[in-house]
């Protein structure tokens, strides 16, 4: 409270007045008849008792006057906590509101309930309760991607529904692609007057990165700064099974550790294992499951307390095996002249590729032998056996990328192996007159790689049926136009299966197919798609799921049931907080889990620019003007006292 402040509120002292009023005034003494009095003389009275305090109901009157007065006095100087905008000659302004609904915003204030993002809200309400009619808002969603909530509007009401129906999640944070959004939302709007408001605790991994706000073109006013007191957090990443065991993952945010707190694994509210946490900044844990536990739904918890709840919580699932693509090729065949590896093996380590590659003989015949494999490269094999083509089949079925090159031996497979599901028909081998790849009937993407095929040396080619050859899409076609690269879509569950077959053989002896720098080219192309296609088990929260079956696609998650979104025949379904979430395309239904981001654990806020312009966009304490309810007031009591005054004067007066 200032000091001008408490010298208005210090009118209310003048209380004191009416009480001593009504204390000192003299009344008239009490006559009583008494007989021996008519032989006493007359004489004056030499004094009056004084009164005592009488008509209580006027005395309260007078004195609430004197109190709301002093209010009166008081109420221009007013001023709450809450957010309000400043605005320049009274002119409308253009605000994009940049709420962060990452995880990090669910981290509790200390020694109470309430989370950052609770604050975030009430601010962001505060916001649109000062907005006036006229004024431009928009609303960006700072959670990893950004999303735009509200494209700017003048409508308050829509702003009012769209702010309302904002929940929170726990994805990752971008701050600086939410603030870019919002600046592009408002930068050409009408208003002169344009500023963004970031209600954030501004923890979005990178402590130590520039500022925020720095090189803005549009004033940036960093609100709430009680968002950015320090908190702690420890969470769980990941909860595998393993055989009879789990393997829970700890990670702790900068200053925090898991020393003394307990890991446990759940079946419903009975502890089947435990497990003291890692002494240091998270770690592995390793539980032992009881015979009687082996199945059923398994859910590891991190016990205690620390700033975010929601991390201390994961659903325990098969192990994810780490992303490796299979190659199939015959090192007697494909051996080079130097030695060493194939050459299809030694084209694929050349590209350096974020995933482990493991040569193995045969196509496996299981398809648990294929399931933590992302991607398959099969050179020139001998068909399927019917076990193959099962391994294959669900390979692809839930969204595996497959490359066969077919050759002589493809087209002298024995009675009994097929090329089943990817062709249909068997595959001819014979000699070829066509020179190499025609420009002309490349697929626009490969046309830079046809260019590069335009003369192979080839004396012979495998040839597609031509049911097969319809079936495919061509990428890369011979000069005669039959397809040289091809691929079509199989699986239906998750990202899609695609078969791509290349006419020719990897062997060096067959053609200068993978003599040709395009060869590097096809392999990465085809190695994008493995990549951008796979679909494992675990991904991180925020991060969509992609699905380019075409059919129908259901994600149900600890929320509820997500939107999916489609453009032609992908769909994707992006997880907004972390769990379990049953997957259904074309019928067939699977469990996956949406994974904390270890970033949001550190609760360290990033630098903000120190703008001196942000003290003219609004303010943390905003002015009340209740003088008029205490105006009101105090007319009302004066009424009243007037009312009980003429009341007064119309009684007689007892004596």
């Amino acid at each position: 409270m200032s000091f001008v402040t408490a010298i208005g509120l210090a009118v209310a002292l003048l209380v004191v007045f009416p009480y001593m009023a009504h204390r000192l005034r003299r009344r008239r003494a009490e006559e009583r008849p008494f007989a021996g009095a008519h032989l006493v003389p007359a004489a004056p009275p030499r004094a009056r008792r004084r009164s005592q305090l009488e008509d209580r109901a006027l005395f309260a009157l007078r004195a609430a006057s004197v109190i709301a007065l002093a209010g009166l006095a008081a109420s221009p100087l007013v001023r709450c906590s809450r957010l309000s905008l400043h605005r320049e000659g009274g002119a409308s302004i253009a605000m994009a509101i940049v709420l962060d609904d990452s995880m990090s915003m669910r981290a509790t204030f200390a020694g109470g309930t309430t989370t950052r993002f609770d604050r975030a809200m009430r601010g962001a309400r505060e916001l649109l309760g000062s907005a006036r009619e006229g004024d431009a808002i928009a609303i960006v969603l700072a959670g990893a991607p950004p999303r735009v909530a509200l494209a700017a509007t003048t409508d308050l009401a829509a702003a009012r529904a769209a702010l309302s129906e904002t929940p929170p999640s726990d994805r990752g944070t971008d701050l600086d692609g939410a603030i870019a959004m919002a600046r592009a939302l408002v930068s050409q709007l009408p208003q002169v007057d344009r500023r963004i408001v970031v209600l954030s605790d501004l923890a979005d991994g990178h402590p130590d990165g520039p500022p925020l706000g720095e090189g803005e073109s549009l004033p940036v006013w960093v609100a709430l700064p009680e968002l950015r007191e320090d908190a702690k957090d420890c969470g769980i990443i990941s909860a595998d099974r393993l055989g009879v065991g789990v393997r829970v993952t700890l990670a702790c945010g900068p200053g925090a550790v898991s020393a003394g707190r307990e890991v446990t694994v759940r079946a419903g509210d009975d502890v089947v294992a435990r497990a003291p946490a890692p002494m240091g900044a998270g770690g592995d844990v390793s539980l032992t499951l009881p015979g009687e536990r082996d199945k059923g739904d398994l859910v590891a918890h991190l016990e205690g307390m620390d700033a975010i709840a929601a991390d201390d919580v994961a659903a325990v699932v098969p192990e994810a095996a780490a992303p490796a693509i299979a190659i199939v090729a015959d090192a007697t065949e494909e051996a080079t002249a130097t030695g060493g590896a194939p050459i299809l093996e030694q084209a694929m380590t050349a590209l350096h590729l974020d995933v482990a590659l493991r040569p193995i003989p045969a196509v496996p015949d299981r398809a648990e032998d294929l399931a933590g494999f992302l991607g398959v490269i099969v050179d020139d094999p001998p068909g399927l056996t019917p076990e193959e083509r099962r391994a294959v089949g669900a390979f692809l079925d839930r969204g595996g990328e497959l490359l066969v090159a077919l050759g002589p031996h493809a087209a002298a497979a024995p009675l009994g192996a097929t090329f089943e599901p990817v062709l249909s028909r068997g595959v001819a081998w014979g000699e070829t007159k066509a020179k190499g790849a025609a420009e002309a009937g490349a697929a626009p993407r490969r046309a830079d790689a046809a260019s590069r095929f335009t003369d192979l040396g080839a004396r012979s080619r495998a040839t597609l049926a031509p049911e097969d050859a319809k079936s495919f899409a061509t990428l890369i076609a011979w000069s005669d136009g039959a397809p040289l690269v091809a691929k079509r879509t199989v699986g239906t569950l998750g990202a899609g299966g695609d078969a791509w077959v290349v006419t020719l053989p990897f062997a060096v002896g067959a053609s200068d197919l993978t003599l040709r720098p395009g060869f590097l080219g096809l392999l990465a192309a085809w190695a994008d798609e493995v990549r951008a296609h796979a679909v494992p088990v675990r991904i991180d929260v925020g991060v969509p799921w992609v699905f380019r079956s075409g059919g129908s696609v259901a994600v149900d998650g600890p929320g509820g049931a997500l939107g999916i979104a489609r453009d032609g025949p992908v769909a994707r379904a992006a997880p907004p907080v972390i769990g379990v979430y049953e997957v259904t395309v074309a019928g067939k239904t699977e469990r996956r889990v949406a994974a904390p981001i270890p970033a949001e654990m550190n609760l360290r806020p990033r630098k903000v620019v120190a703008a001196p312009q942000s003290h003219a966009v609004g303010d943390d304490h905003a002015s009340v003007d209740v003088s008029w309810v205490v105006a009101l007031a105090l007319l009302t009591f004066v009424a009243a006292e007037l009312a009980l005054r003429v009341d007064r004067a119309r009684r007689p007066e007892v004596t």
